[in-house]
């Protein structure tokens, strides 16, 4: 079965009908459909035949890509860490595109000194954030140290 199949939202959508009257539609045997478990799925064919003209083709839905990522930085106290962290997070919550967010969680270990930033989302976003991460931790900025860099 390669056709796909609308839901009763998607065909209120298009036809700018309330929901209820697309399911009226249904009910009454206006509209043909087919329900699976609780919902009803609508052929497009179907669809046409309430109408009475064709429909636009779906966009197709481009692949998503999704990174992972988990990045340990060695030798940073708790301060340290906190100030990090929350560049990162601000970082992760100014990206350009609201649709894929990214989800970043950061964890210090206190005896290892140790600070692990796991960073999920899109490709781009993520790449962004870690040159940012980059640029910080290279640079002489006084971040990690809680002193300015040019003191």
């Amino acid at each position: 079965m390669s056709e796909k199949l609308y839901s009763v939202e998607e065909v209120a959508r298009l036809l700018g009908l309330h929901v209820r009257t697309v399911r009226g539609y249904i009910r009454s045997g206006r509209l043909k459909a087919v329900r699976i478990g609780k919902q009803y799925r609508i052929a497009p064919a179907d669809l046409e035949k309430l109408t009475g003209r064709t429909l636009p083709a779906r966009p197709s839905r481009a692949a998503r890509v999704e990174v992972s990522s988990i990045v340990q930085i060695d030798g940073i106290d708790r301060a340290a860490a906190d100030r990090l962290g929350t560049l990162v997070l601000a970082g992760a919550n100014t990206t350009a595109d609201p649709t894929s967010p990214l989800h970043v969680q950061t964890i210090h270990d206190k005896e290892q000194a140790r600070l692990k930033i796991v960073i999920m989302g899109g490709a781009t976003a993520t790449a962004d954030l870690l040159r940012l991460l980059d640029a910080v931790l290279d640079g002489e900025n006084g971040l990690l140290t809680g002193r300015d860099g040019n003191a």
